[in-house]
């Protein structure tokens, strides 16, 4: 007689929502979403699948590696689901759409830190779910950057199978060539094919499949590496995709983008009924610290504490993270599920973030008041990105309106190459696609001038004449700016720098919400020099920095009026004697 489990998964998710589990407030949130999707009229829970699917994985599949808390080796024993696995499997393949037979989820989005079994899970719910889809000709792709972890699943699968006996009924291959499970159930009962590979966008169109697991989904370097699957499950009404991943060390991927999509989902911010989002992860404060020492912490990013995780090993773990920085950002990252920023990156995304979403000033608000603006242009080569900026102070805080350039002929080969969201600020309007082969300077002249016109008192423009061009300059003259010279000597750009990074910390910096401002900040690596200087530079040669280079250029120029201003009013003020 097969188990039920429907017990099982409502009683993780009222333990997590009361406090009897203290878990982080996604996996609170997704738990609260499945008990009140328990209610809805329009969708109902059918146990007959998620029952069959962790019958499947328990009865037919064993631990390929690893030891118990005890010491006591686990190669062979039955693959136990933990009670948030049995929550996960209810909700992928229990609910329907009332009235028919349409699953509701399509896509689902897990995210827990490392070693938790979360690989050997969707393993496991591949075959389960290949078996039960087999009548509809069920194929699964296994994926990820690496060859070697898609791997890691497919060889968790084909050592249960060979455990079990079942190796000698299937086809499997396991070569430089193929690595696939293949086996036909007979006439009417249908066919499954299983397959490992990494993400090759480029040579992965024709596929077709109802299943796809993307593993580390947080290195894939394009979107293309998840979409092109996902369109191959378009001829399935049944589909799923699954990313699985751990946070990484680069919020300018694919992974975080899809995380933070995933976050608005499960948090009520956007409503997407197709999705199923968890992710277990640290809490972090205001400021967004972890306090990653802490037990309660360590349990709410490693759903399998205490099971695969020994508490003991990661309370050690974090202690070598206190001592030694080097090892903190993996830990926060890897153990504890935190995104971090690039190892050689300066600023701490995070706190620019923070900062920002405190204010929702418009363009048309900030035009319209008595602030004094000062431009920035960063010139760059004329067949890539180019940056123009405004800073000004409103109501005590700094604010920085950045717009980028690109020419359009280079924008498709740059996206891919680079990994650019180009077309992404175009359509949010952070960026200007100049119809050229190269930047088109009336471009950036003519983009000040809108700004003039809405509003915007532009009292002065800094940029390095070594990039201007001979285009650039008298153009901005004919239009009317007064346009000065700031070459790029880093101590003569420290203090703009100091100060953007000063009013970030402070909560008082607001650049409208710009991704493509965060982008180019959270791509800033630095060495300090004498007397607080600073010599910046971008991490790695692909990326970019310029909407931030020139939101500096503007930040000196205000420094420098400001500074004018109050050695003036001092002179006034020893004039009258004051």
């Amino acid at each position: 007689m097969a188990e039920k489990f429907k017990k099982v998964a409502v009683d993780y998710a009222k333990k997590v929502v009361n406090g009897k589990d203290l878990q982080g407030k996604e996996i609170v949130l997704a738990c609260q979403r499945f008990l009140d999707d328990l209610n809805r009229e329009d969708i109902e829970l059918r146990t007959k699948e998620p029952d069959l699917a962790i019958n499947i994985m328990q009865k037919f599949l064993v631990h390929q590696q690893g030891e118990d808390l005890r010491g006591y080796p686990l190669q062979g024993k039955p693959f136990i689901l933990e009670p948030w696995q049995i929550f996960v499997t209810y909700n992928l393949l229990g609910f329907y759409w009332k009235g028919t037979n349409k699953r509701r989820f399509k896509e689902a989005f897990i995210m827990v830190a490392r070693k938790n079994g979360k690989t050997s899970f969707v393993a496991a719910l591949a075959l389960a779910v290949s078996i039960l889809q087999r009548k509809s000709g069920a194929k699964t792709y296994i994926v990820a950057s690496a060859l070697r972890q898609t791997l890691e699943a497919f060889h968790f699968l084909t050592f249960s199978l060979g455990y079990k006996g079942l190796n000698k009924q299937m086809a499997i291959k396991d070569n430089a060539i193929e690595h696939s499970i293949k086996y036909n159930f007979g006439k009417d009962n249908g066919s499954m094919e299983i397959y490992a590979m990494p993400t090759n966008p480029d040579s992965q169109d024709s596929f077709n499949c109802n299943f796809v697991i993307a593993d580390e989904v947080a290195s894939y370097k394009r979107p293309a590496q998840y979409n092109r699957f996902k369109e191959a499950t378009s001829a399935y009404e049944n589909a799923l995709v699954i990313a699985i991943t751990t946070a990484g060390d680069n919020v300018n991927t694919f992974g975080h983008s899809h995380m933070e999509y995933c976050i608005k989902v499960v948090n009520g911010e956007v409503k997407d009924d197709s999705m199923f989002s968890f992710i277990a992860r640290a809490d972090q404060d205001e400021n967004g610290d972890v306090d990653y020492t802490d037990p309660i912490q360590h349990k709410k990013a490693n759903l399998s504490y205490g099971v695969t995780i020994r508490p003991e090993e990661i309370r050690n773990a974090s202690l070598q993270a206190q001592n030694d920085p080097l090892k903190r950002k993996d830990f926060l990252s890897r153990r504890l599920n935190i995104y971090t920023t690039a190892l050689r990156s300066w600023f701490d995304i995070e706190v620019f973030k923070r900062s920002d979403a405190k204010y929702n000033w418009t363009l048309e608000e900030l035009a319209k008041s008595n602030t004094v603006w000062y431009g920035g242009a960063d010139l760059s080569r004329t067949y890539d990105l180019t940056a123009a900026c405004l800073f000004g102070n409103y109501e005590g805080v700094d604010v920085i309106i950045a717009h980028g350039f690109f020419p359009v002929t280079q924008a498709a080969v740059k996206s891919e190459e680079d990994h650019i969201p180009l077309y992404g600020w175009m359509e949010d309007g952070w960026l200007t696609m100049c119809n050229s082969p190269t930047v088109n300077m009336a471009d950036v002249v003519n983009w000040f001038s809108d700004m003039r016109k809405m509003g915007f008192k532009i009292k002065e423009v800094g940029h390095d004449r070594k990039f201007a061009g001979e285009e650039y300059i008298p153009e901005m003259q004919k239009a009317g700016f007064k346009v000065v010279d700031q070459p790029q000597y880093f101590y003569l750009k420290s203090q703009g720098f100091r100060h953007i990074e000063k009013s970030a910390k402070d909560g008082k910096l607001y650049y409208l919400h710009s991704e493509a401002y965060e982008y180019c900040v959270s791509n800033v690596h630095a060495i300090e020099k004498t007397d607080d200087a600073v010599q910046y530079d971008k991490v790695n040669p692909t990326q970019r920095i310029d909407l931030f280079d020139a939101s500096v250029f503007a930040c000196v120029k205000y420094a420098e009026d400001q500074t004018r201003m109050q050695e003036k009013a001092r002179k006034l003020n020893s004039w009258f004697g004051s």
